[in-house]
């Protein structure tokens, strides 16, 4: 939605968020992290959607530091600044 004038998506809560993830080497029946008492944010184990790209990507045996695609003339990075493998994720 829009607050003075500024868009933070689509009403998502960008300061905490759950993901599920199934199968491919991840870890069956854990939780990680945590939020505030009232789900505002998070305040244990935070993680940028980055890591996540990352952890996918070590999951499927590729190297994020490494893949890279070609675009506007240059080649970037999918997590554009880097990331980290989330190890608690991975089984």
């Amino acid at each position: 939605g829009m607050r003075g004038g500024l868009s933070y998506g689509r009403d998502h809560n960008a300061n905490a968020m759950a993901m599920w993830f199934a199968g491919g080497g991840t870890r069956a029946g854990h939780t990680i992290g945590a939020t505030d008492d009232i789900g505002a944010k998070a305040v244990d184990c935070v993680h940028h959607i980055r890591d996540v790209h990352c952890t996918i990507l070590h999951l499927l045996g590729l190297d994020d530091n490494k893949l890279t695609y070609y675009h506007a003339g240059r080649h970037k990075q999918l997590s554009q600044f880097g990331g980290e493998v989330i190890r608690e994720l991975i089984g």
